[in-house]
């Protein structure tokens, strides 16, 4: 054998060894130079790449991780019907929306983040692998980080949130907002005299999808440590609102307590009496109040769980809103939760129909459980929890209600 055959015949088995070796090593270099996944290219191209593999960027704003690149804009082909199209590894490929997951957390709540992360991935996100931000007052440690990040093939991100955003604001009189809380422990009231609390209530409320990690996407899911998805979700949320021009998800509704927000139905509405061009028509006005906006019937959509289009929280009718809450200073001198405040929003500067109660997704974050009362439903997507027991009808619902309103 000539000098130029054994040279290319060596450059040759050091390729083909370098190969094998980046295959056993990199699950996903594998994955995607198999024999069966190229000749899949000639078969069907999927519109989406698998968003797991891709480029790092290092992130520039403190606090924040490195992560992966994702598409800015809704990636577009045939509207899927509502179960999908996958290939025989369960993913999705017609289309997804810009959208993520959105979990506040800290570090101590690992094991709760650990199995909200595996519900949602079991019963949803296994087949279309949206990213997750994950938001902490602090850095999330490492034990934190590499618990989550085995649980998906999605990308994931870590973030510390601003401290503007968080933290009490300076001009608060802190001496009032001490005798506030004061008072309401002495009426046990729930995290009344929880200043953390109210600081996450006035960043859900008005700032996190001003996060840089988050900036980027359009559409979010609001997910908390420790809840449940008890069905499988055999469609895809983010694109079903996009296409149906909905713009807030809920599936569950409650009432407020009084106490916690004694004095915000009036600031709502000296804020409609200065801005009425922000009202929209065919509002939701009449699921919250029965005498035109008159009182206050408590009724909100409970956010913990809550699908979004955060370009309508960043549009200068819910903006306006936000800021002319936060200077009355309720979220510390009283103790305004983000789920009125969000709820409130959505029914003045939506239509009704632009707001979406989803009976499929059977949810629960202790104690109450949203569970599909369709009874198709609920064996095609494999429910577990039980419909006799969910809270839709219970007297501290607003369920009822908010049927009436919709005609229903």
């Amino acid at each position: 054998m000539n000098t130029p055959a054994r040279y290319f015949i060596l450059v040759l088995v050091i390729i083909i060894s370098l190969h094998y070796i980046l295959s056993f090593a990199h699950e996903e270099y594998g994955r995607v130079t198999s024999i069966s996944n190229i000749t899949s290219k000639f078969r069907q191209k999927p519109i989406i790449d698998d968003l797991s593999v891709g480029a790092t960027i290092p992130d520039s704003n403190a606090g924040t991780t490195t992560h992966p690149v994702t598409p800015s804009t809704t990636e577009k082909a045939t509207v899927n019907p509502p179960s999908g199209s996958s290939n025989s590894s369960g993913l999705v490929y017609d289309r997804r929306a810009n959208a993520t997951f959105v979990i506040l957390a800290r570090n101590t709540d690992i094991d709760g983040a650990v199995r909200s992360i595996r519900d949602i991935e079991d019963r949803f996100n296994r087949k279309y692998r949206y990213p997750y931000v994950f938001l902490n007052e602090v850095e999330f440690d490492d034990n934190f980080k590499q618990r989550i990040s085995v649980l998906t093939s999605a990308p994931v991100e870590f973030g510390v949130i601003p401290h503007d955003h968080w933290f009490q604001p300076d001009w608060i009189d802190e001496d009032r907002a001490k005798a506030g809380r004061e008072q309401m422990e002495k009426d046990r009231i729930i995290y009344g005299g929880s200043v953390s609390y109210r600081n996450m209530c006035r960043f859900n409320s008005g700032f996190f999808f001003k996060h840089p990690l988050v900036q980027k996407y359009r559409w979010y899911w609001r997910i908390e440590p420790d809840v449940h998805f008890h069905c499988d979700i055999n469609f895809d949320p983010f694109v079903f609102m996009e296409d149906n021009n909905k713009r807030y998800a809920f599936t569950i509704t409650m009432y407020e307590y009084h106490a916690t927000i004694p004095t915000l139905w009036s600031h709502v509405k000296a804020f409609t009496k200065l801005h009425p061009e922000h009202i929209a028509q065919d509002n939701a006005l009449g699921f919250m109040s029965t005498d035109g906006g008159d009182s206050y019937n408590l009724c909100h959509f409970w956010s913990n769980f809550e699908i979004a289009d955060m370009d309508f929280w960043r549009g200068p009718a819910y903006q306006a809103f936000f800021e002319y809450l936060d200077k009355q200073g309720g979220f510390y001198y009283e103790r305004w939760g983000d789920a009125p405040v969000h709820s409130i929003g959505a029914a003045l500067f939506l239509s009704k129909n632009q707001i979406q109660f989803f009976d499929e997704i059977g949810y629960e974050h202790n104690p109450y459980t949203h569970c599909p009362q369709n009874k198709d439903t609920w064996k095609n997507s494999r429910c577990s929890c039980d419909p006799k027991r969910s809270f839709d009808y219970d007297g501290y619902s607003c369920m009822s209600k908010w049927d009436k309103f919709m005609g229903k």
